[in-house]
């Protein structure tokens, strides 16, 4: 790796189970050479079960985990927990639904104590439901060291949600409440020690990079800082790099684990018969199913014709506010309505246990959209099925995904033919921009 930077545009060139490297860089404001190769030490992830207390949880906080029938450290965690607890800063490449909230989670409840003054750790998310889910993890445990855990997000009230926020020890946060409250001056972060950027390549996806390094900016030079992320190349990886100093990195390399634990499902079908076949699907032996849609008027309108049909719908979506949302995933997670039509955004940070049918009723854009939508089922070693319905229209797109997942024996199983890669030509200086001279990229 003889000169290159910190994080290369294809990613960690590491590809063992779980790995252990350190990079010895400082603060820098861009990504530091770094001129030999930085010593990994290969920490593959044991078969095994192993209990908390192994990785340095104090008595009180196993005990506390297990009266919530957690009684062993997922792989990530397995990874995580000593040298977060040790107070280094971490990268974590772990994707959602593999048990990175308590990986930091466990290391705040050990290092922190209550303090009525100013919040001492801060987790910034990029949704409003994974604040709401971060905040619960948090509780199973916070408990035991009389701690206060308090959620800040959009859609409610800012002045009481600010007066809880300004007397908690731990704040989970979504980038542009924090933000408003801050420069409000109802909040502040200048003692918070410990900062967490959870699915911070989600966050950037959403455009909150110029608030996550504003925020960043306000809080003490000398601090913990853990960064999780399905991802940690491009803006994700020059994140890192500016705000943390000598972390270690842990990740959780799997080969295509939505891929390998789900089964994967094409339907071809006209437009006009969509509906049709969602509901015959639907019809059939499964537990709770989320359904992706590209609008958040598709979503009304699917969820409202499956209520027709007799089906516990509803629709997620961000033009809802924010109780008629927290209404909507209740009534799901505890499957009183078992279905959820929802748009990419409103599910970005879903964890549901129990998913076991996700349905793409439209198609996903990509690739790392297929795998977002369908890894909210077949979790923590479950089963689950993912769906997509595909259109005339859709075959072009959607054979190209599945090649670059591996499902094409899927695909054309359905009766469905895979495409060739496109190929985009551009001209070069002088050329012919429609017709171009040589192929540019393919995919």
């Amino acid at each position: 790796m003889v000169g290159a930077s910190l994080v290369p545009e294809d990613g960690f060139p590491f590809g063992a189970l779980g790995r252990r490297a350190h990079y010895p860089y400082g603060v820098e404001s861009e990504l530091p050479e770094i001129t030999s190769q930085p010593p990994v030490i290969e920490t593959p992830v044991p078969a095994e079960a192993r209990d908390f207390a192994e990785f340095g949880v104090s008595p009180e906080v196993v005990e506390a985990l297990a009266m919530n029938s957690i009684d062993h450290a997922f792989p990530i965690q397995q990874l995580v927990l000593r040298d977060a607890i040790e107070g280094r800063d971490v990268l974590a490449r772990s994707r959602t639904g593999s048990g990175k909230t308590l990986a930091f989670a466990i290391p705040i409840v050990e290092n922190i104590k209550h303090d009525n003054s100013s919040p001492q750790a801060l987790i910034l998310v990029p949704t409003r439901e994974l604040a709401s889910q971060v905040t619960e993890a948090f509780r199973t445990i916070s408990e035991v060291r009389h701690l206060k855990v308090v959620s800040v997000y959009g859609g409610v009230g800012l002045k009481d949600q600010a007066q809880r926020a300004a007397k908690a020890d731990i704040v989970i946060a979504t980038p542009g409440r924090l933000l408003d409250l801050i420069r409000r001056k109802m909040l502040s972060i200048s003692k918070a020690r410990i900062a967490v950027l959870d699915e911070a390549d989600r966050m950037l996806d959403m455009g909150f990079l110029p608030d996550v390094s504003d925020i960043l900016g306000m809080l003490p030079e000398k601090r913990q800082t853990m960064l999780f992320s399905a991802t940690l190349d491009g803006e994700v990886g020059r994140l890192a790099a500016r705000y943390t100093t000598n972390p270690i990195l842990h990740e959780i390399v799997e080969d295509r684990p939505v891929i390998r634990e789900a089964l994967h499902r094409f339907i071809s079908v006209p437009k006009e018969e969509k509906v049709a076949a969602l509901v015959r699907e639907l019809a059939g032996d499964r537990g709770l199913t989320l359904i992706f849609v590209r609008t958040k008027r598709g979503a009304d309108r699917l969820a409202q014709r499956l209520k027709e049909q007799g089906f516990g719908a509803q629709a997620l979506h961000g033009d809802m506010t924010q109780s008629a949302r927290e209404r909507a995933l209740a009534r799901f997670a505890s499957g009183k309505g078992d279905i959820l039509v929802a748009t990419d955004v409103a599910a970005r940070g879903l964890d549901l246990e129990h998913i076991t049918h996700v349905v793409n009723y439209d198609a996903p854009g990509d690739e790392k959209a297929y795998i977002h939508r369908v890894g909210r089922t077949a979790r923590a070693g479950r089963g689950g099925t993912g769906i997509t319905l595909v259109t005339p229209d859709e075959r072009g797109d959607v054979s190209r995904i599945v090649k670059l997942l591996g499902l094409e024996a899927e695909f054309v199983e359905a009766g469905m033919k895979v495409l060739p890669p496109r190929v985009i030509y551009r001209g070069g200086r002088g050329g012919n921009r429609m017709l171009g001279r040589r192929p540019k990229r393919k995919f």
